[in-house]
């Protein structure tokens, strides 16, 4: 396994007409790069066919933070495109373009995998809001995030704080399917496919990101859009998993009953809220429909595109 992580290290942030995030967040990973040592570098993959990331990008003038421009849609050509530009690299990380790193975040990340020589090494994303978000979005606890104690071993991750060890990802052969790039869920499917490879995956509590969130995304239709794309690309994740024709029908049986399960649990929840008058049962009750109903759709092979392009 590799070891050394700080020999040639790359921070990639993918974009898509975020200029204005850009520009906040290139000198906080500037910053970040002095404290892990050896080769290090920002790397800003431009998803926009337009190329809107370039003049921002380019204003730093820095032999240390590069631009390329990825014309292809979704995040997986994208995340794709960052492997690629990688190739001579011995560490990736991702970070989204509207994250900003805490104080020391990289050099926590490097010095986990330093130690263990993980496959993949993951840390937690914290919400920070444009505006507080109105009762019914925090009683329904759609910003929580998963908290867990460092070393814990996963099965799977998202690429919003996420470093990888790129000898074993060439090692195991892997890449991000475009398939996913619109509806979400390739970093899922690379992360399961990756510990199902032996790849190992640590949790690292330390290395956090701040998540800015928009006010767009402070709306009970944006939360329960996304509570529904993430149940219907988890379904579609484990039928791409699965090895043959017979599991793929367990497969879809298995996750069209717990969608169903959840429509019910959360119709449940929402009748009690109503009958009681508890925002918080009826906030959680719509969110659990949404997620049942997207694994029941995807076990159909319905597909939501939630970042489908006009």
């Amino acid at each position: 396994m590799s070891q050394d992580p700080a020999g040639s290290l790359v921070v990639a942030v993918l974009t898509y007409k975020r200029p204005e995030d850009l520009a906040l967040a290139i000198p906080r990973l500037q910053e970040q790069l002095e404290g892990v040592g050896g080769e290090a570098s920002v790397l800003v993959v431009d998803n926009d066919p337009a190329g809107s990331a370039r003049a921002a990008v380019e204003a730093f003038a820095s032999p240390r933070v590069r631009y390329v421009h990825e014309p292809r849609p979704g995040i997986a050509a994208a995340r794709n495109r960052a492997l690629a530009e990688s190739a001579a690299d011995s560490v990736l990380v991702f970070i989204d373009d509207d994250e900003v790193p805490t104080e020391n975040w990289l050099r926590t990340l490097v010095s986990l995998h330093s130690s263990t020589g993980a496959a993949a090494v993951v840390g937690p994303v914290v919400s920070e809001y444009a505006r507080t978000p109105e009762r019914w979005i925090q009683e329904g606890r759609f910003f929580d995030r998963r908290r867990l104690k460092t070393g814990t071993r996963l099965t799977v991750a998202a690429t919003n704080n996420l470093l990888l060890d790129l000898p074993q990802i060439r090692a195991f052969g892997l890449s991000f399917d475009e398939r996913f790039g619109l509806s979400g869920g390739s970093d899922t499917l690379f992360t399961r496919k990756l510990v199902r490879l032996g790849g190992v995956m640590l949790w690292c509590d330390e290395a956090a990101v701040i998540d800015r969130v928009p006010v767009s995304r402070l709306t009970r239709e944006w939360v329960l859009r996304r509570a529904l794309r993430s149940g219907n690309s988890a379904a579609r994740v484990s039928l791409e998993l699965a090895e043959n024709a017979a599991e793929k029908v367990l497969v879809r049986g298995r996750h069209l009953v717990s969608g169903a399960v959840r429509v019910a649990g959360g119709s449940a929840r929402l009748l009690a809220g109503t009958v009681t008058g508890s925002m918080s049962l009826r906030a959680r009750g719509l969110r659990t429909i949404a997620r049942g109903t997207g694994m029941a759709s995807g076990a159909f092979g319905y597909v939501y595109s939630e970042y489908k392009r006009k």
